[in-house]
This record gives structure tokens, sequence and C-alpha cells, in this order.
């Protein structure tokens, strides 16, 4: 095999959720496409790399220059809720069910000894000083139901427990283990209100 077409295969293959036979197929399709979808694609990719950066307040990947994505910018979502998730597709998945209108905070990971994501690889230090900051009244997490998030979830609430504010978590519809990515929004909506406190 080509060592060029190799070393791209490699490098799909390193994607999330993307093994080594469908990067192999999506470099060869994108390679003997002649419509120009390869270097669109790349155009793109160095594109957004250089001008999207993460959000200073949440996290939420943005392009915009003052480097504050568009819900910390939405004064109708200044509503006093908060919701806590793992990563940014699940703030699309919300997003996309409309069951939340609040503004979010992404994590950007779960606590595992396993992955070795520590406390200080997740974006969780200024996260009291905004509860204070935003008057949040109530922060929901939305992480997935499995033993990294239960863990996460009492961690984060042990650091910004001294604030005066309702802790809530979504409840049925979620299974076990259960994942927002895999959701429907019917699902998301029973989850939403019908969530517990803490």
């Amino acid at each position: 095999m080509n060592s060029k077409i190799e070393k791209l295969i490699k490098q799909f293959a390193k994607l999330p959720r993307l093994g080594s036979r469908a990067a192999q197929r999506i470099v060869l399709s994108l390679l003997q496409d002649k419509t120009g979808r390869a270097i669109n694609l790349a155009n793109a990719l160095i594109d957004a790399s250089s001008s999207i950066k993460p959000c200073t307040v949440c996290g939420v990947l943005t392009d915009v220059d003052v480097g504050i994505c568009e819900f910390c910018r939405d004064s109708a979502r200044a509503n006093g809720q908060l919701c806590v998730v793992r990563e940014l597709s699940d703030v699309w998945v919300l997003e996309k069910s409309a069951v939340f209108h609040g503004r979010y905070h992404i994590l950007g990971g779960l606590l595992s000894g396993v992955a070795g994501m520590t406390p200080e690889d997740l974006n969780i230090s200024g996260l009291a000083e905004r509860i204070k900051k935003e008057n949040i009244t109530e922060v929901i997490f939305a992480l997935p139901n499995t033993v990294e998030g239960k863990t996460t979830q009492h961690y984060v609430i042990s650091v910004i427990g001294a604030c005066d504010v309702r802790f809530t978590e979504l409840a049925s519809g979620v299974p076990l283990g259960g994942d927002l990515d895999y959701l429907d929004d019917g699902t998301l909506t029973l989850a939403f209100g019908g969530r517990k406190d803490l």
C-alpha cells in the first residue's frame, strides 16, 4: 500500500468510533472522488481547526472572536439553570430535542482510573465561581448513567457543594449505562421533566 494512503488511513482510524476498515473506505472514497470532496474537506478542517476554540465560560466550541459562545451570550438562557454534560455532542443532542433552555457546562470527560482521567483533566475549577456569578439556582447533571458518570457527578457536587443551589439529575428513561447520544427526543423529554433532586 502507498505510504501516504496508509498514513491517511491511520489518521482516520484514530477518530472515535471509527475502525480501520471504515477509515480505509472513507480514504478510498475521498481519493477516488472526482468532485473535489477531499480538497473541500481538507480546507474545511484547516479553517475549523484554526478558528474554532472552546468557549472560555462553558467549553462549547465557537468561532466567535470574543471567545464566548452563543449560549453564554444569550440573555434568554440566563434562567438560573445550568446543565452539566460530558462533551459537546451531549449539548447537540439536548439542543436537537429542545428540552432544555438554560446554559451548559462541558466537563470534557468523566473521572476514570482506567482511562487516566483525573479532576485536573476536567473543566471543573471555575464552576463554583460561575454558579455564583450567573445566579444559578439549579445544576442539572446530564451525565451517562455509568459508574464513571456517577463518580464524576458526586465529585463535582463535593467541589461546588458550598453553593446554595439545587442539584438534580435526569430521571426516568435513562437506562443504567445509558448515554445521551443514544436516546430519542421523547426519552430525553421524560428524563428532563422527571429529574430528581440529589
